[in-house]
């Protein structure tokens, strides 16, 4: 969308307004898509709820390609937006419960990975439509997603389903079953069954008739201090991510540094390729190295790092908000200040908030525990992205930037006392970690 948008706004002559509501709907609209979809994995299986977002997916990429107006983007806006709610909680949620504790950092980072993947693409592939009449090439920057929205479809074909899910419908055979090819040894698969069906000990859970009834009562009306705890964290590092303003960096990247003295838009679409490359290969490294190091290390050098290149970019557009000249030095600042603030969130908040939601929670919450996270973090995503010009108008680029470092020096703090460490613990074993007695072998709380 970054770089379509610069081609509907004079095809369809829209005006800013207009630009931040098409913007920002899709992460208000995917609030619907996160609410709901604990629930939906619950009752249908993990799997199925993949389905059910790439179909979503499929459709509102179609209409977006294929709008006549304005009303017909913003429907299809609408409908991907669910399609993102539903997706951006079951697929780390499905791939922490499928995945053994030595890896489930690099494989439930998997999500973020292949998301920055798809950015980049929607970057180049932006890059090499934009020479086409601009009333073909944003439609085929939008309509192209369709693709993608079917292979996912197709794969679920080859994919079992959560065993943690099936443990807790009373499914043990065919938890076992799933368990076996996921595991070094059959012995490791009967080990990791016996603590899923002691962690499915609840009323109403482990049997065929379990559809995830009871969690939101017992995570918001009469929550335990340790799911208190549980949620404290969660909310968190959610509201954290998107407060940071990353995803207005990444959608209005194009508007900054059109400010900051950049005019030639397919340059601007340039920039955004490399602002792209830098996102996706910084959230490999992550992903590779959240095993060894652990969570806390890097999503505390990554909250750092995007702190002080937000303060850079601020430096950088406050100075040429106030010069004539627009020297390159300034100009090139804030490109590696953007190109900064975006690696370094995906060393830390993009990949480890999608790891940290799905591992925390206990089994019988754990969906509707994170769809719940997830939908604090797409409800402030929505709310920056639809007010991100807005509020840059009345205090400058260089202002709004100041503030998110502000934001950010705040997140660093949280992190540091709330989030503890869960390298290399099952999700069985991550529970001990927020109760009100830590063992002294779980000393390391706060290391």
């Amino acid at each position: 969308m970054s770089g379509a948008i610069l081609y509907i706004r004079d095809n369809l002559k829209i005006s800013s307004t207009q630009v931040e509501i098409l913007v920002g709907c899709l992460n208000l609209c995917s609030l619907i898509g996160s609410l709901a979809s604990g629930r939906t994995s619950d009752y249908i299986g993990r799997r199925y709820t993949i389905v059910l977002a790439a179909a979503t997916f499929l459709i509102g990429a179609l209409l977006m390609g294929l709008a006549p107006s304005f009303i017909f983007l913003m429907a299809g806006r609408v409908v991907a937006g669910i399609g993102v709610g539903y997706s951006l909680m079951i697929a780390p949620v499905y791939t922490a419960e499928l995945s053994p504790a030595t890896t489930r950092g690099f494989l439930s980072s998997l999500p973020e990975v292949f998301i920055n993947i798809g950015i980049l693409l929607g970057y180049i592939s932006n890059y090499a439509l934009s020479s086409l009449p601009e009333n073909i090439n944003w439609r085929l920057m939008l309509g192209l997603a369709a693709l993608p929205a079917i292979l996912v479809a197709l794969g679920v074909l080859v994919m079992p389903e959560s065993p943690r899910w099936l443990v807790m419908k009373g499914r043990f055979d065919d938890a076992k079953q799933v368990l076996i090819k996921t595991s070094d040894s059959k012995e490791e698969a009967e080990l990791r069954l016996a603590e899923m069906i002691e962690a499915a000990k609840a009323p109403g859970a482990a049997s065929s008739n379990w559809q995830g009834q009871g969690a939101w009562k017992e995570l918001l009306c009469r929550p335990s201090p340790p799911i208190r705890r549980v949620l404290i964290a969660a909310i968190g590092v959610n509201f954290f991510m998107q407060a940071s303003g990353n995803d207005a960096v990444v959608y209005y990247s194009p508007e900054v540094l059109k400010d900051a003295g950049i005019q030639s838009r397919q340059q601007l679409v340039g920039v955004t390729v490399i602002m792209g490359i830098a996102k996706t290969f910084f959230v490999l490294v992550s992903a590779l190295f959240l095993d060894r190091f652990g969570r806390r290390p890097l999503l505390l050098l990554g909250s750092t790092g995007m702190a002080a290149s937000l303060a850079a970019l601020g430096v950088g557009s406050k100075y040429l908000e106030q010069s004539d000249k627009k020297p390159v030095w300034a100009i090139a600042l804030c490109i590696v200040a953007v190109c900064a603030d975006v690696s370094f969130f995906s060393i830390g908040l993009g990949p480890i908030t999608w790891v940290y939601s799905s591992e925390i929670f206990p089994m019988r919450l754990r969906a509707q525990g994170s769809s719940l996270a997830i939908s604090i973090n797409r409800l402030v995503s929505g709310i920056i992205a639809m007010t991100f010009l807005s509020i840059s108008k009345l205090i400058s680029f260089g202002g709004m930037f100041f503030s998110l470092a502000g934001i950010m020096v705040v997140g660093i703090v949280f992190f540091y006392f709330f989030l503890p460490e869960t390298k290399g613990k099952t999700l069985e074993d991550i529970g001990i970690l927020f109760e009100d007695k830590i063992p002294e072998n779980e000393t390391h709380f706060l290391s």
